[in-house]
């Protein structure tokens, strides 16, 4: 079949390589606009752009899908299908109805459950045991298309949003590659979503990553887990922002809520009676430290609060 793909970062290029390993014919990819990047701002090219150019496969970078010489494109490449993974854009029903084997997409989560932005954060956020990947035929709506096929991935106790994600690309790959070969075989079964279990996985934002010792430590370990690699969980100490990368939890110990014993363990006091070990912390704009060596060169006095 001929297939455009579209996609955008780290987590859509296995699923480009898979297809491609897979002998699919892939006649174009449409992917975002390079962005700024890094201290210098340097304009720096999508992932999947730069798996496609090193295979010479023509690449498209329009600031929007909703015009007709978008459209035109698209139609002029006479896909068969269209292959959807983190792209970044919904794509308009003009574009939906191009390929005569339709749309299909990879979303990381077991939908209806965490339709959006950020499924594998939110999972983690949430503390939970199994998420997945689902593969659809996309509709106008927000990742509401029929089911086609679902894998269900354990996440373990102390993995990362990080960890997870390249995880479920992998998944990912293996899971697209296997529903378009039914597709192309015609072997394939179409089940619409329900109404139980659905939720959305909003966009992360900045604003929720400061810690709120109030909570118990589990749910602020899974924030932790969840918020890393971006945006990074973080607390207030000696008047500037510690990010807090890695965490365990641990016995409890009496204490207000945010309370640091700063010694070798660098223990916090958390709602409920609990308690959060903190392994690895950052000053904003300083390199990663163990936590025990962080305080012992960043002393403070007995029974100091965490903000």
């Amino acid at each position: 079949m001929r297939i455009i793909f579209m996609g955008t970062p780290d987590f859509a290029v296995p699923c480009l390589q898979s297809l491609m390993d897979a002998g699919h014919s892939v006649c174009a990819v449409f992917t975002q606009p390079d962005k700024p990047k890094g201290r210098g701002y340097a304009m720096t090219p999508p992932p999947v752009k730069v798996l496609a150019q090193k295979h010479g496969i023509p690449v498209f970078q329009p600031n929007t899908l909703r015009t007709p010489q978008a459209a035109g494109q698209i139609s002029g490449f006479h896909p068969d299908l269209i292959a959807v993974v983190a792209y970044g854009k919904i794509l308009p029903k003009e574009i939906l109805d191009i390929p005569p084997h339709g749309c299909i997409n990879v979303h990381a989560s077991l939908l209806p459950k965490y339709r959006g932005a950020a499924p594998i954060q939110w999972s983690v956020i949430n503390g939970d045991p199994v998420t997945g990947v689902t593969t659809m035929y996309m509709d106008e709506g927000l990742d509401t298309g029929d089911i086609l096929f679902q894998q269900e991935v354990e996440i373990g106790p102390d993995e990362t949003s990080g960890m997870l994600f390249d995880r479920l690309s992998v998944v990912g790959a293996e899971l697209l590659v296997r529903t378009l070969d039914a597709v192309h075989t015609g072997n394939i079964e179409r089940v619409k979503q329900g109404k139980d279990g659905e939720s959305y996985a909003p966009m992360l934002k900045k604003e929720m990553s400061r810690i709120d010792w109030n909570k118990p430590a589990a749910q602020i370990h899974n924030l932790v887990r969840g918020l890393s690699p971006w945006p990074v969980a973080y607390a207030a100490y000696q008047g500037r922002r510690l990010k807090i990368h890695k965490t365990r939890v641990c016995e409890g110990k009496s204490g207000a809520p945010g309370e640091l014993s700063a010694g070798k363990d660098a223990v916090v006091c958390c709602g409920g009676g609990t308690a959060l070990q903190l392994l690895e912390v950052q000053y904003e704009g300083s390199r990663k430290m163990d936590a025990a060596d962080f305080f012992r060169g960043h002393p403070s006095p007995e029974k100091t609060i965490l903000g």
